[in-house]
């Protein structure tokens, strides 16, 4: 298939949506932890460990499945994974019991965790060299514009009026239609579609080709970002809502007008901060990331912002920059890097690390401090996240085509 600068911007759009939607589907259960914590019987701890298996089931699949895709094929991986998943959300509004909410949000997360690796690669792959960076930076912040600034706002509310179970009713409903699109009008990248021969040279001959990204410097330090940046989210995400309303006595609809100002804010720099990154480096984009973003859970912890929800809204969103490291570390640096016979499982390696660290670890920890110690202590967790974001990314190799001779790395340096 020969690509159009018309299909190109079809396929951004269906991506940028696909990729949207299963940040909602994922994060719905944060954002309406407040709701659900009373109906189920459950406490902070519990919180964490359903964000907790949902990350660990993600990791799995994204990296299993992310190498899968690159032997059978994108589509193959995607199109059931978008169907399965939605289904999920629907699930998750029927569950009775914490045990319940706990198997439905790990299948979730197994259905969920190879969008990702393949939606970037599909990106990746169809994109001109002179747009790729822009193209997955924009479908990467569709993660802020609909999972962090609509579903904070959209679940609340749904919940306020209909009740949560409503919420996630609605949140899976558009991974339907989507996975439909898919169906029909996305095709498979064409250097696998077209050429035999190329698709015979994108398939790893084993185990030992999968493994040799992890000669690479850079991917190595991608993943620790990567862990880094996850653990500020999900620190963030899980017990940001639960500080707002138990600490800030504030009510559940503000926690969800709060954290949709830092979605917001992290969708306009998770698409414009990695197509300035073309021109200025990805270190940079990535080093002012980790300052501006790491002051959003300081800014929850200052009481009297509480009285000026605007500012408060404002500050939040100057500070945002979160997908901007997602487009950066877990998928442009990694291609810039590694083979591109392998680029799906570069992408799923790192995010199954971070995965592991950021979206399982993290939670699970900090929802047994949250218990014992109180819920402050979870948001300077996710500011020291930041920081540690920050030292790593001063041993990156520089990666961009603008800023290098020649792509870096073509030999392994670590």
């Amino acid at each position: 298939m020969k690509y159009t600068r018309r299909y190109e911007n079809f396929l951004v759009a269906v991506l940028f949506l696909t990729w949207g939607t299963v940040f909602l589907d994922r994060m719905a259960q944060l954002y309406l932890a407040p709701y659900i914590l009373p109906d189920l019987h459950m406490n902070n701890a519990q919180a964490g460990f359903v964000a907790s298996v949902t990350g660990l089931a993600w990791a799995v699949s994204t990296l299993l499945f992310g190498a899968v895709s690159d032997r059978v094929g994108r589509r193959t991986v995607l199109i059931p994974a978008v169907f399965a998943f939605s289904l999920l959300s629907w699930i998750s509004g029927m569950v009775q019991s914490y045990e319940q909410m706990l198997l439905v949000r790990a299948l979730l997360g197994f259905a969920e965790g190879p969008c990702f690796s393949v939606i970037m690669a599909i990106m990746e792959e169809s994109s001109e060299p002179s747009r790729r960076a822009s193209n997955v930076g924009l479908t990467i912040s569709a993660a802020s514009l609909v999972g962090l600034a609509l579903a904070p706002v959209l679940t609340t509310q749904v919940a306020a009026h209909f009740g949560w179970r409503w919420a996630f009713f609605v949140a899976g409903t558009p991974g339907i239609i989507l996975g439909v699109l898919i169906l029909f009008f996305v095709a498979e990248p064409s250097r696998q579609a077209d050429n035999p021969a190329a698709l015979a040279a994108r398939r790893p001959a084993g185990v030992k080709e999968y493994l040799s990204v992890l000669q690479y410097r850079n991917m190595l330090l991608c993943c620790l970002i990567g862990a880094s940046n996850l653990t500020f989210l999900f620190l963030l995400g899980v017990f940001a809502p639960l500080y707002i309303t138990q600490v800030a006595h504030q009510a559940p609809t503000t926690a969800g007008f709060i954290l949709g100002a830092v979605g917001l804010g992290s969708f306009f720099t998770g698409f414009i901060l990695p197509a300035v990154s073309d021109r200025t480096g990805r270190k940079p984009m990535l080093l002012i990331n980790s300052v501006t973003t790491g002051l959003i859970p300081m800014l929850l912890l200052v009481p009297a912002l509480y009285a000026h929800l605007w500012l408060m809204a404002v500050l939040m969103f100057a500070c945002s920059a979160g997908q901007s490291m997602t487009a950066l570390a877990l998928v442009i640096i990694p291609t810039e890097t590694i083979p591109r016979q392998v680029a799906a499982t570069g992408i799923g390696l790192a995010t199954m690390f971070a995965e592991v660290i950021g979206a399982t670890f993290a939670p699970a920890v900090g929802g047994v401090l949250a218990q014992s110690y109180g819920l402050p202590l979870t948001l300077w967790g996710a500011a020291g996240a930041k920081a540690i974001s920050f030292i790593v990314t001063l041993f990156l190799h520089e990666t961009a085509p603008s800023m290098t001779a020649a792509k870096p790395q073509t030999v392994p340096s670590a």
